[in-house]
């Protein structure tokens, strides 16, 4: 989860959009909850309401129009078509488009969970609760079942790895993942972690991606507590203990640190120990291309 935008304008084009959807769909905001969830720079607003049969939570995405990037447009609806039941995640009840003043909505109503979310931001100092031997057996579970998922969605594209991990790691290193490449959430943070219960939220990214992903990126947004990220680390050794592992994690942390470079506001703190965290992890021995050696295409 984000702050609110410090656009005043999109904060008021958004909570418009959300009455408006809110209308169509005949559900009306809970001012009992006064809980509002944003995205990164107020592309998402996600608020409590009340059905005529039960409580929900209604999710609004926005793009200007005919920009929509498919993968994360329709990540919640195709999640509910294709995941298991068996993956703990809020139910999606219903979707509603509209377009008004240039910009498109999608409007996507979901079961309210009564579980929290473990943080209250994407890299926390601290949480809201602490996670137990059992949640993480649910959590490692739930990875096994999704890796069992076909799809052909991306988290991430190998062009896009080819190029930002060169970028931001240091040439020359392989963007080859040496494991075949498993469907994952694709934005697993402690925000989108619910406990004392297990469930997963926001699916919109979900897709392939280098095997061990999921479990790098809560790892690399476990930084700034060390006794959670040791945990995180010991939990999921299995993955993150292997080479496609070690790949994957820096994978995630070239993602990351390509934010700082494109101006969307990595904390400059979080980014210092993600380069250490590189740095530990190329000096592990991550294989590199001999000097001029071309990078061969990812195999999924």
């Amino acid at each position: 989860m984000w702050p609110p935008p410090n656009d005043a304008d999109t904060v008021t084009r958004m909570r418009a959009a959300h009455e408006r959807a809110s209308a169509a769909l005949r559900v009306t905001v809970d001012r009992t909850q006064a809980e509002e969830a944003w995205g990164f720079a107020g592309r998402t607003l996600g608020r409590p309401v009340m059905t005529p049969d039960s409580p929900g939570w209604l999710r609004i995405a926005a793009t200007e129009a005919g920009q929509q990037i498919t993968t994360f447009w329709d990540g919640g609806r195709t999640a509910q078509q294709a995941l298991p039941a068996s993956i703990p995640r809020p139910a999606l009840r219903a979707i509603h488009d509209h377009h008004h003043d240039g910009w498109d909505y999608r409007a996507e109503l979901y079961d309210r969970v009564h579980v929290r979310p473990l943080a209250v931001t994407t890299v926390p100092r601290r949480l809201t609760d602490s996670p137990k031997g059992q949640w993480f057996q649910a959590l490692r579970r739930s990875f096994r079942i999704l890796a069992t998922v076909s799809t052909d969605r991306r988290t991430i594209e190998q062009s896009y790895l080819d190029d930002v991990m060169p970028r931001i790691l240091g040439e020359p290193i392989t963007t080859t993942s040496p494991a075949p490449w498993v469907t994952a959430h694709g934005d697993l943070h402690w925000a989108n972690l619910c406990g004392p219960t297990l469930c997963m939220l926001d699916w919109e990214g979900w897709g392939l991606a280098p095997a061990g992903y999921d479990a790098a990126t809560l790892y690399c947004h476990s930084l700034f507590m060390p006794t959670l990220a040791a945990q995180v680390q010991a939990r999921f050794a299995d993955a993150l203990s292997t080479e496609s592992g070690r790949y994957a994690e820096l994978a995630v942390i070239a993602e990351l640190l390509d934010t700082v470079h494109s101006g969307t506001g990595l904390d400059i703190d979080h980014a210092g120990l993600l380069r250490i965290r590189a740095t530990h992890l190329l000096r592990r021995g991550i294989p590199r291309q001999q000097e001029g050696a071309a990078t061969r295409p990812g195999q999924t």
